[in-house]
This record gives C-alpha cells, sequence and structure tokens, in this order.
C-alpha cells in the first residue's frame, strides 16, 4: 500500500485495526512529518488516531503525551537523516523508534510518569533527561 493509500485509508477509517499496530503509527507520523510542518503533524495526527480509537470501539486508548512525544522525537530522527529519506531507510536508521514505546521514550520519560493519568489526559515534559 502507497503512504497515500495507508493515509487515507486510516483517515476514512477503513484501515483494519490489525493494519495499524506499532510500526503502522510510526509510519503514519513519519508521512504527516515529512509532508507538513510538526504544528500541524500534531493536530492531524491526534484528531486521526481519536477518531481511529474511536471508530474501533477503544477511545481510552489514546495517550496524549505519548502522541506528542512520539512525533517529536520521530520529527527530530528525521531531521537528522538524509534529504528525502524513504520510509525502509528511516526504520533501518531507527530501531529504537521501531522497537516500541519503552525504547523511543524511556529515555526521556520514566514508566510512572507515562502511566499516569495525568500523561494520558494531557501532555506531560520528560521527567528524565535524555544525555
Amino acid at each position: 500500500m502507497t503512504h497515500n493509500d495507508f493515509a487515507a485509508a486510516f483517515e476514512a477509517l477503513t484501515l483494519p485495526p490489525s493494519e495499524f499496530r506499532h510500526a503502522g503509527h510510526v509510519r503514519l507520523a513519519w508521512i504527516y512529518l515529512t509532508r507538513m510542518s510538526l504544528p500541524d503533524a500534531m493536530t492531524r495526527y491526534a484528531s486521526s488516531l481519536r477518531a481511529f480509537a474511536g471508530h474501533v470501539g477503544k477511545p481510552g486508548l489514546f495517550h496524549e503525551t505519548i502522541t506528542y512525544a512520539f512525533l517529536m522525537v520521530i520529527n527530530e530522527r528525521i531531521a537528522d537523516g538524509p534529504d528525502a529519506e524513504s520510509w525502509e531507510d528511516f526504520q533501518a536508521r531507527n530501531p529504537d523508534v521501531m522497537a516500541g514505546v519503552t525504547a523511543a521514550l524511556g529515555r526521556y520519560y520514566s514508566d510512572e510518569r507515562l502511566g499516569s493519568d495525568r500523561a494520558r489526559a494531557g501532555f506531560v515534559m520528560p521527567d528524565r533527561l535524555a544525555g
């Protein structure tokens, strides 16, 4: 499925949930971030995720801090990579991002902070130094 088809199917709520596991989340973020500014991507991604979660009957799955923090990490990784990097090359260059939340955000957030109700409901700043 092309990137355009993937994003369109997600936004139209026709993408099967089985096609939207962790790699699908990262792919959609990468598509948005390679096509629009970070603020625009954050707005569209969060809105689309909320709609998708509601569509599959799991509105409580949306986690604001993870969503925005992941987008910021992916945006930084895109900026650090070569111009016009392919999706395949991005994945290969960023195995921590592809491995999941703990691998990508664990250096910034403790499990306790990310697991809090406050972090789910609204963005919270990291409690660890990235160093």
